[in-house]
């Protein structure tokens, strides 16, 4: 088979939302990459937070994808920091953030910067931001004047019905966003997607649309599984999704991600039995 480009989310994906990594998947993505495909991290985490799943696998060359399309690093063990930014994609945040204080003052928001340094107007629940990651808690009006590859708007209280139909007023159409989880809105440039970060590192391998694979269970995995060739929506997923999957599989918790590879590329299936999970965090 020629070598692929799997594009993958990590939360929900490749690992639970408790951040545990299966040993099911650790050994199929382990087997796809000893056989030349190409593993791209694809995520709205930020930097820190994907390259907390990049060294569970192991992974020292290729691209990861972070903050939904706006940054692209190229991983390179010769590299001080083992990456090095490849692309980068940023915007005046201004407009965006007054829209969204506006319609939820007492929602926390979070920008980060084209350095990847990230400023915040209230600390975050534990356990929703990588370990690792640099925050300064800054006032509002301060996030204002800094310049944006993303931002997350996050409401701790009320009700998924009240957050989305919050987001709906907003009227956002100079950027590109999408609603998480859990009250969670992230914010990226106009046009920006893990879709078009994959689109910048498949012509960077070389590879053609049609040999493209990508997995997810989220709606900022819309366009990403629009765009590949064979798309794998994981089983506890929204149906908006799922009616743009090639295959949909099982949950992440029945290892829905590594039995859809194993079918996929005709692996053996004995990769299924491998027992066990590590957490994934620092």
């Amino acid at each position: 088979m020629a070598p692929h480009l799997i594009a993958l989310d990590v939360d929900g994906t490749i690992v639970g939302y408790d951040g545990s990594l299966s040993e099911s998947v650790r050994q199929v993505l382990d087997r796809l990459a000893e056989d030349g495909h190409h593993l791209v991290i694809s995520t709205g985490r930020a930097l820190p937070g994907a390259l907390e799943v990049v060294h569970a696998l192991g992974l020292k060359h290729g691209f990861v994808v972070c903050s939904n399309g706006s940054v692209v690093v190229r991983l390179d063990p010769e590299q001080p920091l083992g990456w090095e930014l490849h692309h980068v994609v940023s915007f005046d945040p201004r407009d965006a953030l007054e829209k969204m204080h506006e319609a939820l003052p007492s929602a926390l928001f979070l920008v980060e910067d084209p350095d990847l340094h990230r400023w915040a107007s209230g600390e975050f629940p534990a356990g929703e931001l990588a370990e690792s990651d640099t925050l300064d808690i800054v006032d509002f009006e301060q996030l204002l004047t800094k310049r944006a590859t993303r931002i997350v708007m996050r409401e701790v209280n009320g009700t998924a019905e009240e957050f989305a139909a919050a987001v709906d007023r907003l009227g956002l159409h100079e950027v590109s966003y999408s609603v998480g989880w859990s009250n969670w809105l992230d914010i990226a440039p106009d046009g920006t997607s893990k879709a078009s970060g994959l689109e910048l590192v498949a012509a960077e391998l070389g590879i053609d649309r049609e040999h493209t694979v990508g997995a997810g269970d989220g709606l900022n995995d819309l366009e990403m599984i629009e765009w590949v060739g064979h798309s794998i929506v994981m089983g506890q997923a929204k149906d908006e999704l799922k009616a743009l999957a090639t295959v949909i599989t099982g949950r992440i918790e029945d290892d829905g991600l590594a039995t859809a590879l194993v079918d996929r590329f005709d692996l053996d299936r004995a990769l299924l039995g491998a027992v066990g999970t590590t957490d994934t965090r620092p």
